[in-house]
Formats: C-alpha cells, structure tokens, sequence
C-alpha cells in the first residue's frame, strides 16, 4: 500500500492549471488570474474634494473668519470653467473635480453662507481634504498578480481598473458516478437490501465548493458493461476528472476496476494505506483523470477531502492545495495505530487557550451522523503510539465543509 502523502504525489503529478479564460467580472470571484492586471487607468484621474464644502486658496484661509466670493459650484463628474482667483471659493461636492487655482477644502460645517459670499470660519491647509491624481493608483501599475484568487475587494479593484472580463483559468469539469444494484435516489422507494446514496451529492457538493463544474451520471448498476458505458459517457462530456464511488474494492460484483481498465484507462496504484479509504484508485486515460473512491460514505468523504481537493485545486491553479491542518490536543486516550493513517471525526472544543479534540468513540466508516457532526478529522501517523488525553495531535478542519 502507498503512504497518503505518495499517493497524493502520484495523483498530481503532471497535473498543471487548466487553460485560461476572459471570465466576466461578476463571475470572477474565487476564480484564479492566469496573467498579470496592469491598473488601465490613473485613480482618481485628477485631483478631487473628499468632503462637501468649499473648495479654496489655502493662502486665503489662513486668517478667519475670511469672507470669500462663490463663483460657482462643483458636482461630482462636472467641471468648473474658470480659475479660483484670490478671494474666491466654489461649492464642491465629494468627489467633485478640485478647480484650477484652488488647493484645499473647507468642510461646510466650518462655513457659514450668505448669498453669493461664504464665510470661512476654520483655516484649511494646502491639500486638506483633497485627494490627489493617483492617491490610490497610477495607470500602468500591477495591482492583481497571476495566481492570485480573487476575493470580493479584488474583483471591486479589477472592476475600478476598468476590466470588464478578466483573465482566469477555466473550471475543472468533474463528473461523478455511483456503482452498485444497492443504491436509490432520495424520495424513491427502497426494497430489501437496498440504501439511499449519499456519496454522489456529498461528492457533487465538495466539488462545487471548489469551484468545479459537476455532471452527475447517477447511479450506475452493478454490470461490466454499464459502467464501461458510463466511463466513455465522462470522456464525451469532456470531464477533466472522473470521480467514481463504491466497486472500487475486489468484490465479485465489483466491477470498476475492471472497466477502467478495459476502457484503457492507466491505473497508477489502487490501495493507499489510509483509514477510513484504502481501496481508492487512479489512474488516466488521455486527458482525463480518474480517481476511483471507495463506497462507504465516511471513507469517500475522507479521500474527496484528501485527494479530489487537491487535484480540483491544482486544475484551478491555486498554489494553497490542501485543506490546512492545525495544532490540538486530545480530549481522550487513543491506542496504539497500525500501518495504516488514520482520520478519525472528532469534535473541537476550547480549554486554557488550546483546541482541543475529541474524537468519536464510534469511528465506523458507515456512520454519517458523526461525519455530520464533526468539527475536524484528527490525523493520527501509521505506528503512532498510544495517546494520553493533553497529548498534541494534528487536525482538519471541517469548518467550510
């Protein structure tokens, strides 16, 4: 069995960000920049007022009460078609485009109007409340590197830059499928032996939060050919990678490591020493990938989290791959673990400053109520030694997921 950390390697390697594409603006947000964006403008392009008042010479403000002529009066986006001349003032709005000849701002609340004369009651130094050409950004600057996610204030940025589309690489598509005669959709009817599938919406749901397009093909029955089919029906739909769950293992009805690879598929390993999750496959076949999950619930989760993340990420050229651990200690005693790494649900709670984390006593990977109800998965080393309560542990957290 191949440790998590060299199955990961095996799944991403070769795998680099997907072709870029001008994404509208709207649709930006979360999206990854393919190229530089250089500010295709200066802001603000001229010198404006940051307050409503009276825009002035400071020079003749420097004694008060001064009393001041208005020539005129300055909205934002209008201009003012004369000099400010000694003695002069002009009515300005925030925003409004600084006149020639004046070099600050009076706030209206420190004047006092009479007709066509102002009285100045508070002085305003050279640049007071104005704000000059440039003071946020000069046209021509790198304001959004390539490989930057974009955040909402970013995308505001890109938008005051003046783009309308920017340059971001394309989503992964991802398609997703079930195996097993077993399986039913919610709301249907179920007869004996037979459970409501869970795996394809968990699956669907932790792909679309990584920003991928997901094309669910159901649920596909427990025959060689139907799942051959539904292999060949990702590839005609241009699915950057195939996610299958459940038939993963060596069972006699067992069928998708058999149609992969009758479909040609390049198996690169199909069991990661990994609990919940060991029988997890990938492989290729041209440019699709090909990560083949187990069926429990718990453990299809724990592989999605572990090895569909990074991949989706990668495609999306994020450089932050992998869901960030953090520091805890245990609320409980824990044996001794075998060869295999261990992920066990747990719940976080504080005390003296410290996470800590309190896995469940149940770790069965068929249980979803613990899933759903975990705060973290708490990473436990193969050959790890028992564990006493206050003892650090490594954790991931679940808190977007």
């Amino acid at each position: 069995m191949l440790s998590v950390a060299e199955s990961l390697a095996r799944v991403l390697a070769g795998v680099g960000p997907l072709p870029p594409q001008h994404e509208a603006l709207v649709d930006a947000c979360g999206r990854v920049l393919a190229a530089d964006l250089m500010a295709t403008r200066t802001q603000p392009p001229a010198a404006v007022s940051a307050m409503d008042g009276y825009a002035v010479r400071a020079a003749d403000v420097a004694a008060v009460p001064a009393r001041l002529a208005v020539v005129g009066e300055i909205a934002a986006g209008r201009l003012l078609d004369r000099d400010i001349g000694r003695g002069e003032a002009a009515r300005i709005f925030t925003g409004g485009v600084m006149p020639r000849g004046a070099d600050a701002v009076v706030v209206q609340e420190n004047t006092t109007r009479q007709g066509d004369v102002v009285v100045i009651n508070a002085p305003a130094g050279s640049g007071r409340n104005v704000r000059p050409t440039g003071l946020d950004f000069v046209a021509g600057a790198t304001l959004l590197e390539r490989g930057r996610r974009l955040t909402v204030r970013d995308v505001g940025l890109a938008g005051a830059m003046n783009y309308g589309t920017v340059p971001v690489h394309r989503r992964p598509r991802m398609a997703v499928l079930a195996t097993g005669d077993e399986l039913v959709l919610p709301g249907a009817p179920t007869g004996p032996g037979q459970i409501v599938t869970s795996n394809v919406f968990t699956l669907s749901a932790l792909g679309r939060r990584e920003g991928a397009e997901v094309l669910d093909l159901g649920i596909v029955p427990d025959r060689l050919d139907a799942t051959m089919a539904a292999v060949r029906g990702a590839r005609e739909a241009g699915a950057d990678v195939l996610v299958t769950t459940g038939g993963a293992s060596v069972g006699d009805y067992d069928f998708v490591h058999r149609a992969l690879t009758a479909e040609g598929v390049e198996l690169a390993f199909w069991r990661v020493a990994l609990r919940p999750g060991r029988p997890l496959m990938h492989g290729r076949i041209g440019g699709m990938l090909v990560l083949g999950l187990p069926g429990n619930p718990v453990a299809a989760f724990v592989c999605g989290v572990l090895f569909l993340v990074p991949l989706l990420r990668r495609f999306a050229g994020r450089a932050d791959l992998n869901l960030p651990r953090a520091d805890a200690v245990l609320g409980c005693a824990l044996p001794a673990n075998d060869e295999r790494a261990d992920y066990l649900r747990a719940t976080l709670s504080t005390a003296n400053g410290m996470l800590v984390a309190n896995p469940f006593p149940k770790q069965d990977s068929s249980m979803m109520v613990p899933l759903a109800r975990a705060d973290c998965l708490v990473v436990r080393d193969p050959f790890a030694p028992p564990a006493e309560p206050g003892m650090p542990c490594s954790i991931v957290n679940l808190v977007h997921y």
